[in-house]
């Protein structure tokens, strides 16, 4: 366990722990509710996977504005408690025979909002209360919960749903934002210092954050052209395996887990590495590493495939890691929220683009050039940063040279 967990900044991560695990659970299990329990048609499952992003890029931008304007804790007690009661109500409604995939769409939505502003919220919080030079770690742990989620969720949902039930199973996703509530409550948040006084925000002003500064404006773009890109591969990537190299439903399982496994090896590795090679080139390798991920996934061989999944789970921390800190480090206190909504507006929302953009090319195309295609796009997003500023810088810049 990274040893940054200490002070404040526990309960802010075991809260996160916990709901990391719940919502990992209920990202297998809701698909399951709607297939399995409401027999689901592919076009409804696609609108259904389509409304948990959306909230992203339509409301992005707002929810940063607000984050910003707002005590931080009460807002993460608010986003879990909302949370807890819209996810609990499956299994009820269920209970009492009236779910239909309407239900199902609401929530989503509403999760999706209500985690929006939790995430955007959380991430703020982070500087608040940790140290500047621990950042790093700080993020690496955070990071972690995320992990670790996304490797044993999975199978922990495939044994609830066999024991419980898919809609029963969500509601240990509902309980874990009960405890992750109770945790943020617990919280004894700094008070804000007032900045210099600035001209008045808008929506927009997250992106002339970003935008407007030397740094930041290579991580964002490059960032988002290999967010886009990937994700036209990553729907593809399940799809490929069975389809067209026929692998059984278990050695899909395997593979999955190996992209988990190497994600926490990454999460672990992240700030080691990035303190011994610089931010710029650690997070360059780790889009490096992913990009060539696809192309390594087309040979086609099951060694490959293997290899291919662990560059995934490596790189996607090894780039993380570093940019959240960057962000952290650059943008003043009390623009963070807005930076980082604007953030997640073009680089989550964004790949709603890039999911609907990969179904349509997959199929006159077909599976392996597509992932050729999209790793060729990741790479462009790794140039670009590798030819900007950022490939020369080795350690977060001093006070005196951050500029907003």
């Amino acid at each position: 366990m990274p040893w940054v967990v200490r002070g404040e900044f526990r309960k802010l991560w075991i809260g996160q722990a916990v709901s990391a695990s719940g919502s990992a659970i209920t990202s297998v299990a809701l698909p399951l509710v709607a297939v399995v329990t409401l027999n689901a048609s592919p076009l409804e499952m696609g609108l259904l996977s389509a409304l948990t992003v959306l909230p992203h890029l339509l409301f992005g931008l707002s929810a940063g504005l607000l984050v910003d304007r707002v005590p931080l804790r009460p807002l993460l007690v608010i986003a879990d408690a909302g949370r807890a009661v819209v996810l609990g109500a499956i299994p009820l409604v269920w209970a009492l025979g009236s779910l239909r995939i309407e239900h199902l769409y609401v929530v989503a939505v509403l999760a999706g909002v209500l985690t929006l502003l939790s995430d955007t919220a959380s991430l703020t919080f982070i500087p608040a209360l940790v140290p500047r030079d621990e950042l790093m770690q700080a993020n690496s742990a955070s990071m972690l919960n995320q992990t670790v989620a996304s490797t044993t969720g999975p199978a922990v949902a495939g044994f609830l749903v066999q024991l419980v039930s898919a809609p029963f199973a969500i509601a240990f996703d509902a309980l874990s934002f009960v405890v992750s509530g109770v945790a943020s409550y617990l919280i004894k948040a700094p008070p804000k210092v007032a900045g210099p006084p600035r001209a008045k925000t808008h929506v927009f002003t997250g992106l002339r954050v970003l935008f407007g500064h030397r740094l930041l404006a290579p991580l964002v773009l490059s960032a988002t052209i290999a967010a886009v890109a990937g994700a036209m591969q990553a729907p593809l990537v399940v799809l490929y395996l069975v389809r067209e190299l026929h692998w059984s439903p278990a050695l899909v399982g395997v593979a999955v887990t190996v992209v988990g496994a190497a994600s926490v090896g990454g999460t672990l590795l992240a700030t080691p590495l990035t303190r011994y090679f610089g931010i710029g080139r650690t997070y360059t390798v780790g889009q490096l590493l992913v990009a060539l991920s696809g192309v390594t996934l087309t040979i086609g061989l099951a060694p490959f495939i293997f290899i291919a999944q662990a560059m995934a789970g490596l790189g996607m921390p090894l780039y993380g890691v570093p940019q959240r800190t960057l962000r952290q480090s650059l943008v003043p206190a009390e623009l963070l929220g807005q930076a980082t909504a604007a953030w997640r507006t073009l680089v989550i929302g964004g790949q709603t683009i890039g999911a609907v953009s990969g179904g349509l090319i997959a199929g006159p195309l077909g599976l392996r050039p597509t992932l050729i295609l999209s790793s060729a796009g990741m790479l462009a997003g790794c140039l670009y940063a590798a030819l900007s500023p950022l490939r020369s810088l080795r350690k977060l810049p001093s006070h005196e040279q951050i500029a907003p």
